[in-house]
């Protein structure tokens, strides 16, 4: 049984008991907002913050150490969960959103590409010796003309240069490696890997989250359509059989989470002597402390190909200069580094609001704004696991349907989760930082930072999951003098470069 929560750190003087909530869940087949909730399970001790409860830190580990149920010794619980496989007709393959009013703004952001002999940009998908059955796929996809990172990258890429990629959230960096990748693995006469025990993919894609290697997935059976080049994608959370068999099928282009690469790796389902790119989507995430070793393991293998016999690729919407000096390490000499605006810059079509709320106060806001603003689809983040679930349980009981995505909700959760969130069923989202990066989801119109993130580069993602592909979307961030302090002069510059109007009260907490 659940018992009424202590609330002195997430609002004013009310108080929660989570009985209705509990009991609506009781029922089978219960309403949309609950669905899913188990009440708080236990499991929370591992990674404590400072304010009292598990931070979620997007990660997807080897075994025996960071996914739940995957532990190689056989202990904690066996994970049986198969995915249900995404829709193969055309139309579902190439669904899309439509781009925004402000697309072509794009073309306004000053590109700097740093390094020798960068190849020309590409001013238009038809300018590039890539195979008619590409170029349709494209054309089906809603690529009508490439965006800057596009232009730049997909160039670089047909030269066979390693690139390091920095633009802004949004603005299509999936395909500007997509499309290459696929376009010189057409060229090359890549074949259909038949069934067998060890499959050997040409390319291999790693992003932090599962959620998001999904996602290239996704967009990847786009531009592959019609030929024998086969993606596939495995990440933690599912039945590690499953992840298996999908690669025995046949593996050309493979997206995963790390923990769930090394382990199929570890098993010998993998060979590694024939890839040919490796591709580090959200790469300041994936070199930082999170993933570091894990991606220095992967490159580290026998048979994996030196920097210099591979093509290296990594992109991202942040690149903090250590992360670019550990990035060295895993590119050639030769690499071409392509910046669209502000390295770290947040996207201008984002209208960004900083508020003054104490942590006290922040439950009675974060209610007034969501009556505000109606059924408007809103992404709501918090910095503890514990508080997504308190939150949006406490949503429900104010009846704003919610559901909430973190590290510790099982897989099918985290799925049901999104899914409810995308169809509009729950137009309300509490995140932890799981979901700060890479998400494309239609018609995310408000991000709220309930709770501040504790560097700017996280701040700057998690805006990001509005105002993309042109379209133009709102930020409110609660800012508590006590706990964010340390962001005040990196959010006032963030402001400044996008255009934003800085608050007087925001400048004078910079300057002390």
């Amino acid at each position: 049984n659940i018992q009424r929560q202590p609330v002195s750190s997430f609002g004013r003087g009310r108080s929660f008991a989570a009985k209705g909530f509990q009991e609506r869940n009781a029922v089978d087949g219960a309403s949309t907002q609950s669905r899913g909730f188990k009440g708080f399970r236990g499991g929370f001790g591992q990674r404590e913050s400072a304010k009292g409860g598990q931070r979620d830190i997007p990660q997807s580990g080897t075994p025996g150490s960071r996914e739940r149920g995957t532990l190689a010794d056989g202990a904690g619980p066996k994970v049986t969960y198969v995915p249900p496989p995404p829709p193969d007709d055309e139309q579902a393959i190439f669904a899309r959103y439509q781009t925004g009013m402000n697309f072509d703004k794009y073309d306004e952001n000053v590109v700097e590409v740093s390094g020798l002999d960068p190849p020309a940009a590409l001013m238009n998908f038809a300018d590039t010796n890539i195979c008619h059955t590409l170029t349709v796929n494209i054309a089906k996809a809603g690529y009508s003309k490439p965006t800057p990172v596009q232009k730049y990258s997909i160039p670089i890429i047909l030269a066979g240069r390693d690139l390091m990629a920095c633009a802004q959230t949004g603005s299509g960096k999936t395909a500007a490696f997509l499309v290459p990748v696929v376009a010189q693995m057409m060229r090359d006469g890549v074949t259909a890997s038949s069934f067998k025990e060890q499959q050997e993919p040409e390319c291999i894609i790693t992003a932090p989250t599962r959620e998001l290697v999904n996602q290239i997935f996704l967009e990847a059976r786009k531009f592959v359509y019609g030929t024998c080049i086969r993606p596939v994608v495995i990440y933690g959370g599912t039945q590690t059989d499953y992840s298996i068999r999908q690669i025995k099928l046949g593996c050309n282009i493979l997206c995963a989470t790390p923990g769930r690469l090394l382990d199929i790796i570890g098993r010998g389902k993998i060979g590694l002597h024939n890839v040919k790119y490796l591709v580090l989507d959200e790469a300041d995430r994936m070199l930082d402390m999170g993933f570091g070793a894990d991606m220095k393991k992967l490159v580290s293998f026998p048979d994996m190909p030196q920097k210099d016999k591979r093509q290296t690729l990594m992109f991202s919407a942040t690149f903090p200069e250590e992360v670019q000096r550990l990035a060295g390490e895993f590119l050639k000499t030769d690499f071409l580094f392509v910046v669209v605006g502000h390295v770290g810059g947040a996207c201008s079509d984002v209208q960004q609001n900083i508020l003054q709320v104490s942590q006290y106060f922040k439950r009675d806001k974060l209610i007034e704004i969501l009556h505000s603003i109606g059924s408007e689809r809103t992404l709501v983040f918090v910095d503890t696991k514990k508080k997504a679930d308190f939150i949006a349980c406490f949503l429900c009981q104010e009846n704003i349907p919610a559901t909430s995505i973190h590290g510790d909700r099982e897989q099918r959760e985290r799925e049901i989760a999104l899914q409810d969130f995308r169809s509009g069923k729950c137009p309300v989202l509490v995140a932890t930082s799981v979901a700060a990066r890479g998400l494309d989801i239609e018609s995310v119109q408000h991000v709220i930072n309930f709770d501040l993130p504790s560097t700017i580069e996280e701040y700057v993602h998690r805006i990001g999951r509005t105002g993309r592909c042109g379209n133009t979307g709102k930020a409110v961030g609660f800012f508590d003098n006590n706990s964010d302090g340390h962001l005040a002069q990196p959010l006032v510059r963030v402001l400044s470069d996008a255009q934003q109007e800085v608050p007087v009260w925001l400048t004078e907490v910079a300057l002390e």
